[in-house]
């Protein structure tokens, strides 16, 4: 994408799109037409486990036509939290009353209405019942991290977070001011740091010591979010960002939002993430491009496990 006069030139996005809407697309062909892949080569060692005598127990849906999974997409974020001590397993089915009994943490990565590029793509990814499961799950005591990236993926999460009073945009968020333009020149690769003053303060970035403090995160081009009051902004977006709807070009302030948000919800804790990569590591497939935890220059390894620790009580 290019920026030219305050605009985002997407025709050549939009044309893509189309093609690819011709097409029956999987969430795992998606990565092959994107030339986008887990990271191999990214090294998922914790050089002191957090966890080593008890394992909190961590379940990565894979239900709801999620386009990261365990063994995809987020295998490099589900490595990592292994070497930190959780005891981390797939969801395989549909949300239940009481079905989430003994688990401590819930991740839900990029879930989708249908396959990606199909028509019911956008549609919710939950069921009413599903979502009330959920929350009734938090509320008692349980810590979800929900991550729903830029459109299309926003709009199949937004039931489910709507229930824990968090807004979504659905729509693509770049902000050129704190992008790190980049060898492809993304507005949306926008960091998150001490020096520009986009880090929140929260037990996330805080860490519980100073080699867990965070001075520098890189989000990949997500959406913007909005939290209740109570909540706190630790990715939050500047005065400078802007929500774009691609489809129609309109653009819309993103000021006063975020990318991440952690808050608590009755006894539980709630972490949502509006951008995926920046808590796995990913290549463009051919290995030129890096983007996730294994970007040079920013703490989004560490980020993944304060986000985890405080998840799971160990910060506080």
């Amino acid at each position: 994408m290019i920026l030219h006069d305050n605009k985002i030139k997407i025709w050549p996005l939009i044309a893509y799109f189309c093609i690819c809407a011709l097409l029956i697309i999987s969430p795992a062909a998606l990565g092959k037409v994107y030339q986008q892949a887990a990271d191999t080569s990214f090294d998922p060692k914790v050089a002191h486990p957090a966890f080593t005598a008890s394992h909190p127990k961590v379940v990565i849906d894979e239900a709801h036509k999620n386009f990261h999974t365990a063994e995809g997409g987020y295998k490099p974020f589900a490595s990592l939290i292994t070497n930190d001590g959780y005891q981390v397993s797939a969801n395989k089915e549909k949300f239940q009353p009481g079905m989430l009994k003994g688990v401590d943490i819930l991740v839900i990565a990029n879930a989708l209405g249908d396959a990606f590029f199909r028509s019911d793509a956008n549609k919710s990814a939950f069921s009413e019942t599903e979502c009330d499961a959920v929350r009734d799950w938090v509320r008692d005591g349980g810590s979800l991290l929900l991550i729903a990236d830029h459109a299309p993926i926003g709009e199949p999460s937004e039931a489910l977070s709507q229930r824990f009073e968090v807004e979504m945009s659905k729509l693509r968020t770049f902000d050129r001011t704190h992008a790190k333009l980049n060898e492809i020149g993304n507005p949306g690769w926008i960091v998150y740091s001490r020096e520009n003053s986009l880090l929140g303060d929260h037990p996330i970035t805080r860490g519980r010591k100073a080699d867990e403090r965070i001075n520098s995160v890189t989000a990949f081009t997500g959406q913007s979010l909005k939290g209740p009051q109570g909540s706190t902004a630790f990715l939050r977006l500047a005065d400078t960002a802007i929500d774009v709807d691609t489809k129609t070009q309109k653009e819309v302030s993103a000021a006063g939002r975020a990318q991440g948000i952690a808050m608590r919800f009755g006894k539980g804790r709630i972490v949502i993430l509006g951008e995926a990569a920046m808590i796995t590591a990913q290549t463009d497939g051919g290995g030129k491009v890096k983007f996730g935890m294994n970007r040079a220059g920013n703490d989004n390894k560490q980020l993944a496990l304060n986000i985890m620790h405080w998840l799971s009580g160990l910060l506080d």
